[in-house]
């Protein structure tokens, strides 16, 4: 008897899992091998750290990377050894090493910004049938690096690498996160009119850039070109600067309100999951006045350092 007891013991869990089988998202999370190396992993939170509140002591970047002060340590002199890092013993504090710059430029003639951001722009081009854009700042100018155009073929089209202005049109976002001497720049010049709609005061322009910077989001018309409305999001890197803008464009037809605020939540969260793709770890918050339909994970942070005026610029103080 004790015998059969144990046996049929035994036999409960496996008649228990037989009649829960595992979701299929589990069974293949499951089944996926992990090729993770947990001191790479280490080094990598330890980098990221060091992108993000270096140049700081070891103590600070140990607990903003989550690991030990001896292991932060034997990470960074390893780095420091290779070039990647350097210490300053007389202030007590680590930075980032030249080497970085190689790998940095690398990346960028790779198209690594670009090919990570497609998979985010399809998601959002297919889901809301329009075209999805991702710019960037260069110089005083944006350039477009990553395009999803959709179907059918009337769309608002931008050409791959096509460039253009920064105080007009989606472009604005970039210049409200660009450095206060590249928005000094811009905004002292003679800005060129496309449009009958496009904002060429500059103080106005320069009021706009902390009203962006305050609610995290652009929705723009016809400023660029005619029939033209775009809706768009900043995107962040591993520093919590703004790195892109990505911008939803259609025509106005078929952005008559209340379709483009509708529309801002998905862009919202295309930015910020691409955001996280390339390594921002900062909360995101809801827009400062909660509501014009944005998501909660709209990005309403102004990252410290990044040298752009977190007040109306100083030309207009």
């Amino acid at each position: 008897m004790p015998t059969a007891s144990r046996t049929a013991n035994k036999s409960r869990p496996k008649a228990k899992a037989a009649s829960a089988p595992r979701s299929a998202p589990a069974a293949e999370a499951a089944n996926t091998p992990d090729y993770s190396i947990a001191a790479v992993e280490r080094a990598l939170d330890l980098l990221e750290a060091l992108a993000r509140v270096g140049p700081a002591p070891l103590a600070t970047l140990a607990e903003a990377a989550g690991c030990s002060r001896t292991a932060a340590f034997r990470l960074l002199r390893t780095l420091q050894g290779r070039g990647f890092a350097i210490q300053d013993e007389a202030r007590g504090i680590w930075r980032l090493g030249a080497r970085w710059g190689v790998l940095g430029r690398a990346a960028v003639e790779q198209g690594a910004l670009a090919a990570t951001a497609m998979p985010f722009l399809t998601d959002l081009g297919k889901l809301t049938g329009e075209n999805v854009y991702l710019r960037v700042r260069d110089g005083m100018e944006n350039e477009t690096i990553a395009v999803f155009q959709s179907d059918p073929a009337l769309r608002v089209y931008t050409e791959l690498g096509k460039r253009g202005p920064l105080h007009a049109g989606s472009a604005r976002m970039l210049l409200a996160h660009a450095p206060e001497a590249v928005q000094t720049q811009v905004l002292a010049q003679r800005l060129p009119r496309f449009t009958p709609a496009t904002r060429t005061d500059s103080a106005w322009i320069a009021a706009d850039l902390q009203r962006i910077r305050t609610r995290g989001y652009l929705i723009t018309s016809d400023e660029v070109i005619p029939g033209a409305v775009s809706v768009t999001a900043p995107v962040r890197d591993a520093s919590g600067q703004v790195i892109a803008a990505l911008s939803l464009g259609a025509p106005s037809m078929r952005m008559r309100p209340p379709r483009p605020r509708t529309l801002l939540p998905q862009v919202i969260d295309a930015a910020v999951r691409l955001s996280q793709a390339l390594g921002d770890k900062a909360p995101a918050g809801k827009p400062a006045n909660g509501q014009n339909g944005a998501s909660s994970t709209a990005p309403q942070r102004w990252p410290a350092g990044n040298g752009a005026s977190a007040g109306p610029h100083s030309m207009f103080r």
